[in-house]
């Protein structure tokens, strides 16, 4: 009688358990589905650059040093990761090419002319490739004014040429004269504008530069960075409209990308400040 009972007990304890053991199995299974949804793709950091100078006093916080530059292009040479461009990003969607095992996307805001005089050499050296998103005014007017000097010059378009030609940097659109908070912060829509002048004022801009890149340098940008990286959803028909691929703001957090061409607007990056060494900013920037 009681070796009975312990065998009935048994097979109760066993049930129990066994129910317990499917509850946790359907619950890890759910949450493992939502987790791999939510990470479906490939990681691909993005890193945001400014100016390189050797004098981090010449300008604000997200400056860095041609040393500082070199220690994060060696950091990633030395763990494996590949830079790629925006081209790499549309062959992996449209044309199933593959990505590298760890791919990486380095960028520069603004067109300083301290990007072809202080980075070129080192993304050169470490067999790096770069975004650079140049500001039209910037380079139609005040490169001009004052051209060469690493401290404050910005790209004319002889200097973007050289860059092109490296084979190694793509240009980017910035804006004609969007990057600025006097009327309007970057390319965001004002209080009270219509949807349609808007994206009127928008594309006249954009196509300012993007003519301007065309008749001084064939060719023509296809990714755009926005300006101080305010976003405005107004502005995604007019880029895609316009034959933008790839668009950036200044959101820190991992991209996944997937075979899904909206993967690639509004893209976030990490901004390299110059007041953390080059293992804690990679330690933030490429984790997943």
């Amino acid at each position: 009688m009681y070796k009975c009972l312990k065998v009935k007990n048994a097979g109760k304890i066993f049930s129990v358990f066994f129910l317990i053991f499917i509850i946790s199995y359907l619950f890890t299974t759910v949450n493992g589905a939502e987790d791999s949804k939510k990470h479906e793709g490939i990681l691909l950091p993005v890193i945001m650059y400014h100016a390189v100078y050797t004098d981090i006093s010449v300008y604000p916080d997200y400056i860095i040093t041609p040393d500082t530059l070199e220690s994060d292009m060696k950091y990633l040479k030395d763990n494996g990761y590949t830079a790629i461009l925006t081209e790499d990003l549309i062959n992996y969607i449209d044309n199933n090419v593959p990505l590298p095992e760890k791919p990486i996307m380095i960028t520069f805001d603004d067109g300083y002319y301290n990007n072809l005089y202080y980075a070129l050499p080192i993304l050169q050296k470490y067999d790096m490739k770069a975004v650079i998103s140049v500001v039209g005014i910037f380079s139609d007017t005040l490169a001009h004014n004052d051209p060469g000097i690493p401290s404050y010059s910005y790209l004319t378009w002889d200097n973007i040429n050289t860059l092109i030609e490296s084979g190694i940097i793509e240009i980017g659109n910035h804006t004609y004269q969007f990057h600025s908070c006097k009327n309007r912060k970057g390319c965001t829509r004002l209080a009270g504008e219509s949807e349609e002048d808007y994206q009127r004022i928008l594309m006249s801009d954009l196509e300012k530069l993007q003519d301007l890149l065309r008749i001084n340098c064939g060719m023509v940008p296809i990714s755009f960075a926005y300006p101080y990286g305010s976003i405005c959803r107004e502005s995604i028909p007019v880029l895609k409209v316009m034959g933008f691929r790839c668009t950036f703001n200044c959101y820190e957090k991992p991209n996944y990308i997937t075979r899904d061409p909206d993967c690639l607007f509004s893209l976030n990056r990490y901004n390299r400040s110059n007041s953390v060494s080059t293992n804690q900013f990679m330690k933030q920037a490429l984790s997943g």
